[in-house]
């Protein structure tokens, strides 16, 4: 889940004694810390086989820059370039206060995306009698669902896959359940609990069949994963939709919003529609602590199709690709919206 890490920040605040994680051996050096940083991912993380990426030459890189009077800002700088490499949102370093640095690999674009989707464009443009989705909502993500204007089409917007009650699908179904299609919009969807994507999927599930299978990386070799453990889609709910779905996305659909469209892109009447999503699967280890007192984290599994492949680093691709740009949001447009729309036309005869 990518919203994870801005834990890190506050964590810093109960921490009264580096000795507490890091016990009294450790030495606090330049050399010492990038050793231990670039040997712990070389050992754990999980990404380096499926995504192509040589940490060998990570190492060569960087460590002649590394000596006794490297800075600490110097030494941050190298950490952060290092972890760019690897393109992953769920891999990212901080430091405590003063410094209070934090940086999540593979993020540098999302300033730019968010600018790219706005609710309210949606919600005062293109819906109406639209609801907030309280059990969503109370965890402090933006949910919620309605009706497409003049159209027989219901619409719903998960800004997270987090909530308090696994059934809501069950109530949302219930009020626009009798449209024609519905548009589930998971932009700048941050991701949350993967159980939650299977509970809201299996509202759409068709049968039971083999989604995707995790494995978690166990040995030393990049190669090194123990056993595989599938998951399938399954009929979930008292509510059911087998009608045509419409899924939105662009590049900060990820985490658990990408597990979502795992099992949504395995039904037939699903069509996604706008950018390809992060490409960022896999669950989070344990927080790490160097010597100096900075903490980071990273990916430890393998997400993989049935067939052997992987999206990580790709992304689910869509099947109609559509952007917004930022000029499109300020005039109040929203194309990847209308496109939907005028999608489920074309196809259905919806209107």
């Amino acid at each position: 889940m990518k919203k994870i890490p801005y834990i890190l920040i506050i964590s810093f605040l109960s921490i009264s004694c580096e000795k507490v994680f890091l016990g009294e051996d450790e030495v606090n050096t330049p050399i010492n810390n990038f050793e231990i940083f670039w040997k712990d991912f070389d050992q754990h993380y999980a990404l380096f086989h499926v995504r192509g990426w040589d940490w060998d030459s990570i190492y060569q890189v960087y460590r002649p820059k590394v000596n006794e009077q490297t800075s600490d800002g110097e030494l941050w700088d190298i950490f952060r370039d290092m972890i760019a490499y690897l393109d992953d949102s769920h891999t990212s370093i901080a430091s405590p206060p003063p410094s209070s640095r934090f940086f999540i690999s593979g993020s540098e674009e999302d300033s730019i995306v968010e600018k790219e989707f706005s609710i309210d464009i949606i919600k005062n443009k293109y819906i109406q009698n639209y609801e907030d989705i309280p059990s969503v909502v109370a965890e402090e993500n933006i949910a919620l669902f309605g009706n497409v204007k003049n159209k027989d089409i219901g619409y719903i917007y998960l800004e997270g896959i987090e909530t308090i009650d696994e059934g809501f699908m069950d109530d949302v179904l219930s009020k626009i359940g009798h449209h024609k299609a519905i548009i589930l919009d998971i932009r700048n969807n941050l991701g949350g609990e993967d159980k939650f994507a299977k509970a809201i999927a299996g509202r759409f599930a068709q049968e039971k069949k083999l989604v995707y299978t995790v494995q978690e990386r166990n040995g030393p070799l990049h190669t090194d994963f123990g056993e595989k453990t599938y998951y399938y889609s399954t009929k979930s709910g008292k509510e059911y939709f087998a009608k045509p779905v419409v899924v939105l996305t662009d590049r900060i659909t990820v985490s658990a919003a990408e597990v979502l469209l795992l099992y949504l892109k395995s039904f037939s009447q699903v069509t996604q529609i706008g950018d390809s999503t992060a490409g960022d699967f896999s669950d989070i280890g344990m927080v790490r602590f160097l010597p100096n007192g900075w903490q980071y984290e990273y990916s430890i599994m393998m997400f993989l199709l049935p067939d052997g492949s992987s999206l990580d680093g790709i992304g689910h691709v869509p099947d109609v690709q559509i952007r917004n740009s930022v000029s499109d949001i300020q005039a109040g447009n929203d194309l990847v919206f209308e496109k939907a729309v005028k999608y489920l036309f074309d196809e259905y005869g919806i209107e």
